[in-house]
């Protein structure tokens, strides 16, 4: 038999189960506020969910929800009556359940600063593990943080990464003043997310709640035209640059540069704002992301709404295709991005790559020509593309719009940013660590730090700038001590049947009628009833049974009762190779140990469901439930 592979648990063992909140850039205690949901607790779940993450209502919206990737219910097989291996279960529709408990608080009815005292009054004691703002609360409480003295603070972009870094350096005392070049705050939330993904009047109730703390925003400033970098680095005694990668990447295609060809994002942000944008009837969108999906989905829209109004003076039904390089197994858009866009009408063509765009001889794009693709990445993962040259096709259109990503524009740093050295055209050079560009006082955020990542990506960058803005200007450390706490549950018990719960889909709104208008939200969420169950699935990886081998009996009474087979009982020297046993025996149980005379009992973490079974079953109660928390507290020195 060949040796199991098997392994102590150490300092960060339980922690790590809560897989959810490990996958999450803030740290959010996901796990926290979906239990609260199933316990009917709906204010406390979303002071959870808010405690680390000031835009948790978006979030809830449109995250790209690693935590779900990681969440182990995804883990655990499912099985069918028969007792016979069906498939993995699905993972909780945790950011979902993050939207639902955001509207159950009412933030759309109640007042930003009602919100805010709420927070402040109950996220120090409710989210004791929330890893940013009900520490740095707790911390000002109990008068362990220096506070500022009120210095103020420049940041460029009032998008979620600086709004981020605002609403953190608030919380420390500083006087943030965000500038932004657009007339409305919170960047490409507002300008580059539609309206049917995320209403705008969510974004405005978020960006109200910041603002209520003291952070002053200042729209239509543009840096370098309306005030100078200089003047900033004289006014203000810290600058963060959070200004975004938001102007559309070119691809440099003979026939690219005309009339009716425009960025992906140039044209989300047109929508937005209610600007004219000339869109034909034949629309082919370049690109496999999301934004090209949010594009596409958009231009349908739109030309439907259009169509519904003035359909007696338009010429036939459009059209609007999607072409990416990518297969379909390889498109980097979410999977409900490309079914939704699928339901909606978008045609579909994977695999093929530009080569021209075509014009007529008014200057109108008259067709895009493609070759058809073999292989995106080489071996290593690479983008490395092989295309068969000899297979091409002409897609006929009148409308081409990009979508294969976005670059930053910091021309403002000509005037007086001289010092700050660029990793590759308009990318700063920072500490990965601090954020910190190589001019004192000057830091990044969003994706000048990483690049075009996920909007939780960006908040937690936003608040990684602020405490290194802290440090920076107080010359106080801060640190971060992680305390850890075991506690019994003596009377733990679990939902009836929350075993064999199917994940309960999220209502949306009919396809036909999507479309209707431009605005119509796809995602309906969860009724009260609906995101209870969903959240009952939850397997609460925060409480977990602690054995005390000093009480067993070796009875096997535990394994026997386990409904997933994840324990066993086992010798010694039957779980692993003869070294690693040795040097285990006597880390255990000191140099003498017999390896034929011990035994261990063994437990697949992948497959525990946390159903108390075990503990219930043992008859030395050797085995309990407890739950282990983790809190964060902050201190500066």
């Amino acid at each position: 038999m060949m040796p199991l592979k098997v392994r102590l648990p150490d300092a960060n063992y339980h922690r790590n189960l809560i897989s959810c909140q490990v996958a999450c850039p803030v740290h959010t205690d996901a796990r926290g506020y979906v239990r609260a949901i199933a316990e009917g607790r709906f204010e406390e779940a979303y002071l959870i969910a808010r405690g680390p993450n000031p835009f948790a209502s978006i979030c809830g919206r449109i995250c790209g929800a690693p935590c779900e990737a990681a969440c182990r219910r995804g883990q655990v097989p499912r099985v069918n009556d028969d007792g016979h291996f069906v498939a993995n279960d699905r993972p909780i529709s945790i950011r979902a359940l993050k939207g639902f408990a955001c509207s159950a608080a009412g933030l759309g009815t109640r007042r930003p600063d009602d919100i805010l005292r709420s927070i402040q009054s109950q996220v120090p004691t409710v989210c004791a593990d929330a890893e940013e703002m009900a520490g740095l609360l707790r911390a000002g409480m109990e008068g362990k943080l220096r506070p500022a003295a009120g210095q103020k603070v420049a940041i460029i972009g009032a998008g979620p990464a600086g709004l981020s870094a605002a609403h953190d350096l608030a919380l420390l005392n500083f006087r943030p003043v965000v500038f932004e070049s657009e007339p409305i705050p919170s960047g490409m939330l507002a300008l580059g997310i539609p309206g049917y993904r995320l209403p705008p009047d969510v974004i405005r109730h978020e960006v109200a709640v910041i603002q209520a703390l003291g952070v002053d925003i200042r729209c239509g400033v543009e840096i370098g035209k309306d005030i100078s970098f200089e003047d900033l680095r004289r006014d203000f005694a810290a600058i963060i640059i959070a200004a975004g990668a938001k102007s559309s990447r070119g691809i440099g295609l003979p026939g690219e540069h005309g009339p009716r060809v425009y960025g992906g994002v140039d044209l989300l942000r047109a929508v937005a704002l209610g600007l004219p944008v000339e869109i034909g009837r034949e629309v082919v969108v370049i690109g496999g992301g999301n934004v090209a999906y949010d594009v596409a989905r958009t231009v349908l829209r739109q030309v439907a709404y259009d169509t519904a109004r003035t359909a007696a003076r338009l010429p036939s039904t459009a059209q609007v295709r999607l072409v990416s390089l990518e297969g379909l197994e390889e498109m980097p858009a979410d999977t409900v991005e490309i079914i939704e866009g699928d339901e909606e009408g978008i045609e579909r063509l994977n695999g093929w790559g530009p080569v021209e765009i075509q014009r007529n001889e008014a200057g109108i794009p008259s067709g895009v020509v493609f070759r058809k693709c073999l292989r995106v990445y080489d071996s290593d993962k690479k983008f490395a593309p092989v295309f068969n040259e000899s297979q091409c096709q002409t897609i006929p259109c009148d409308t081409v719009l990009l979508a294969i990503g976005q670059i930053p524009v910091l021309s403002f740093l000509r005037d007086g940013g001289q010092d700050i050295a660029m990793a590759r055209l308009d990318w700063p050079k920072i500490d990965p660590a601090t954020l910190a560009t190589t001019a004192p006082g000057i830091f990044v955020a969003g994706d000048l730090a990483h690049g075009t990542r996920l909007l939780i990506d960006a908040v937690a960058s936003g608040k990684t700038a602020a405490r290194s803005v802290y440090e920076f200007i107080t010359g106080h450390k801060l640190h971060s001590d992680a305390l850890t706490a075991h506690l019994l549950q003596k009377d733990y018990r679990r939902e009836a049947g929350y075993e064999m719960l199917r994940r309960v889909p999220v209502p949306a709104t009919p396809p036909a009628a999507r479309l209707a208008h431009p605005s119509t939200s796809v995602e309906i969420g969860y009724a009260p009833a609906e995101a209870i169950r969903e959240a009952s699935r939850c397997l609460d990886c925060g409480v977990t049974p602690v054995f005390d081998g000093s009480r067993c009996v070796l009875c096997g009474g535990c394994a026997d009762v386990c409904p997933t087979q994840c324990l066993k009982l086992a010798p010694l020297d039957k779980l692993m190779a003869a070294e690693e046993l040795d040097s285990l025996l006597e880390t255990l149980l000191g140099p003498a140990a017999d390896r034929t005379q011990n035994s261990a009992i063994i437990k697949d973490e992948d497959r525990c469901i946390r159903c108390a079974l075990c503990a219930n079953r043992c008859p030395a109660e050797a085995i309990t439930m407890e739950r282990i928390t983790f809190s964060t507290h902050w201190r500066s020195a």
